[in-house]
């Protein structure tokens, strides 16, 4: 009837009997007609197992020889498998990453696709064979042409089974794990996470990087780059799930399966006007207030960003359409009076443009967001402000200059008149505005103080960091300047992975030694909560919901930063599950009962597993 790829993660594989439980799956499935590639990951711990050994060994095992053994893990499930499937009277065999034709980069440990060899693959299934394969491995030529194991990083099991469906041109990839699918949130921080009957791949890929690691972003970014239907289902029920939806399917290109461009798309939006605030006060409910008075007024804002704090005071800035420029002024000074904000400082812009680049996985490819600032400040081009999330990078430019950097980036990313759009619309009235809420608490808050106010600047910084292939998010220009007009800086904040942060500092050095008076500065232990929707663009007064949540709940907002489809705001780390509690409740995600509606409770074998790791937000499985 159809070609299937089915994953089946660690845990579910984690005893004889559980592969026992999954041949007999496997076999129900075949009988309905279906041809079948089955993709396992190794047994429950092993591969922990497997790194403990290893660094028992050693404190630094060379990454090919941890490729080599962490493989190993892979072979076992496969092959007990390929026998529970022959007892079960299924004809079966079990296959390597390297004999199934997973060809990688030459990457220990993190290797990304270039191609499926699909040939003997598809030869075996034209047999009536179920063909199961070691996930989270491959092959590279290495040196002198000479094959070598590779892994594919965390979640490569996932990676794996989405690239051979992409390959195949499967029906479908199903990804079978111990949840129920992907939830609205950590339902052991909210108990009533309610499973998501749907959701785009760019939404799953803002709640991936934001660590809702039910499907690791490699495997998303497949998805929606081919076209592949994806589903997360339980291993322990029959319920459907979640479905992943994305775009048509398209051919793999030439540059290799996972290396393809990151960009597909640049957009240029004119028409558009800035609103900074400067010297708000820094405390509980001042964002809420103002996001709730232009909801009121019927105004539908774009862009939010909010700096690091400088003393008792914060910067806010916003954009508008230019149309409604003047009624957001008389808001804004409405709410200064109000607040009595002494001090406080309003200014507004309009001919504004925004210009921004679309994709896959954009931020976690760190030369990316570095590529595009390079390219703007190269035709002269300052940034007002600057928007990022998983899935797009916005920059806020003079309106003049808009239709230039609209060029200069299709030129740098290589893009077609096909792949440019011009105002477009900001989503469908019809997506919800919020899906799903990600609590990160791996991040580190950090402001490079004094940056010179010019063309270039943001970019030394991205690429110096992008150079050290470190990661940003949250990057955040603040309104307020210091100095006078020959040696203005701002002040610029980004959040990064805490692990990253000493090669942060290193990184930068040499750029920030140019800058007389330039300086990094860490901020205080932080959590990120952020609200992901397809339709947030669409609906009015979204941000202020979210920020009255957590000024209702005492929490305040050290930094804001928005896209079309994700709001984050960072908070003290104290406060972060009531943060995600807090804005998870005021968008009324929760509903246990919805999930007894619909057949897609918690699963109930192995009851030990249901209750520990049903969750949308850690790792569905502990294995590759």
């Amino acid at each position: 009837m159809a070609l299937l790829v089915q994953k089946f993660g660690g845990t579910s594989v984690a005893d004889v009997e559980r592969i026992r439980a999954v041949a007999r799956r496997i076999a129900a499935t075949r009988e309905e007609g279906h041809d079948l590639v089955i993709v396992v990951s190794a047994m429950g711990h092993t591969t922990d197992q497997l790194t403990g050994l290893a660094r028992a060994i050693s404190s630094d095992p060379p990454r090919r020889e941890m490729d080599m053994l962490l493989a190993t893990g892979e072979q076992v499930s496969i092959a007990l498998l390929s026998m529970a499937l022959h007892s079960e009277g299924v004809p079966a065999v079990s296959m390597t990453g390297t004999q199934v034709g997973i060809v990688t980069e030459s990457a220990h440990g993190r290797a990304r696709i270039l191609e499926v060899r699909t040939e003997r693959l598809r030869r075996l299934l034209d047999d009536g064979q179920v063909v199961v394969v070691a996930g989270f491995q491959g092959t590279s030529s290495g040196t002198a042409g000479t094959p070598e194991i590779t892994t594919l990083g965390r979640g490569g099991s996932d990676t794996s089974a989405v690239a051979l469906a992409a390959a195949l041109g499967a029906e479908a990839c199903e990804i079978f794990t111990d949840v129920p699918g992907v939830l609205t949130t950590d339902p052991r921080k909210v108990p009533d996470a309610q499973l998501m009957a749907s959701v785009s791949c760019d939404e799953m890929l803002e709640l991936a990087s934001l660590g809702a690691a039910v499907l690791h972003p490699r495997a998303v970014e497949i998805a929606r780059n081919y076209g592949v239907p994806l589903v997360v289902r339980s291993s322990w029920s029959d319920a459907p799930g979640t479905r992943l939806t994305s775009g048509t399917p398209r051919p793999i290109g030439s540059e290799g399966l996972e290396l393809g461009r990151p960009v597909d798309g640049a957009e240029l939006e004119e028409g558009q006007a800035v609103l900074a605030l400067s010297l708000v006060p820094d405390r509980p409910g001042v964002a809420a207030q103002l996001f709730e008075g232009l909801a009121a007024a019927g105004l539908n804002v774009d862009l939010i960003v909010q700096a690091t704090q400088e003393g008792n005071s914060n910067d806010i800035a916003f954009t508008v359409a230019d149309d409604e420029l003047d009624r957001a002024q008389r808001v804004c000074r409405e709410w200064l009076a109000a607040t009595g904000a002494a001090g406080a400082v309003l200014t507004a812009e309009g001919g504004m443009a925004k210009i921004s680049i679309a994709g896959a996985g954009i931020m976690g490819r760190p030369g990316v967001a570095a590529r595009l600032f390079d390219t703007l400040a190269k035709g002269g081009i300052n940034l007002r402000l600057i928007a990022t999330s998983e899935v797009k990078v916005s920059c806020v430019v003079a309106g003049s200059q808009g239709a230039k950097a609209l060029r200069a980036t299709a030129v740098a990313f290589e893009l077609s008149e096909a792949q440019l759009r011009d105002q477009p619309l900001p989503c469908r009235p019809e997506d919800p505005a919020v899906r799903g809420v990600a609590l990160d608490r791996d991040q580190v808050q950090v402001a490079v103080r004094g940056v010179p106010d010019r063309p270039g600047a943001a970019a030394a910084i991205c690429r110096a960091l992008a150079d050290a292939g470190i990661s940003l998010d949250a990057i955040v220009q603040s309104e307020r300047t210091h100095g006078d007009a020959s040696q203005r800086c701002r002040d610029m904040s980004f959040t990064l992975k805490r692990d990253d942060r000493p090669e942060a500092e290193q990184a930068l050095a040499p750029v920030l030694r140019q800058w007389p008076g330039a300086r990094l500065e860490e901020g205080p232990a932080i959590a990120r909560v952020s609200a992901v929707g397809a339709g947030m663009a669409c609906r009015a007064g979204t941000a202020a919901r979210m920020f009255r949540a957590l000024a209702d709940a005492a929490i305040n907002i050290e930094l804001i930063a928005t896209s079309e489809i994700r709001t984050s705001c960072v908070v003290a780390d104290a406060d972060g599950i009531r943060a995600l509690q807090a804005v998870h409740a005021a968008f009324e995600l929760g509903g246990r009962e919805q999930h007894q509606a619909q057949g897609t409770e918690a699963p109930t074998e192995p009851p030990s597993e249901a209750s520990a790791a049903a969750s949308a937000a850690a790792p569905a499985d502990a294995t590759p």
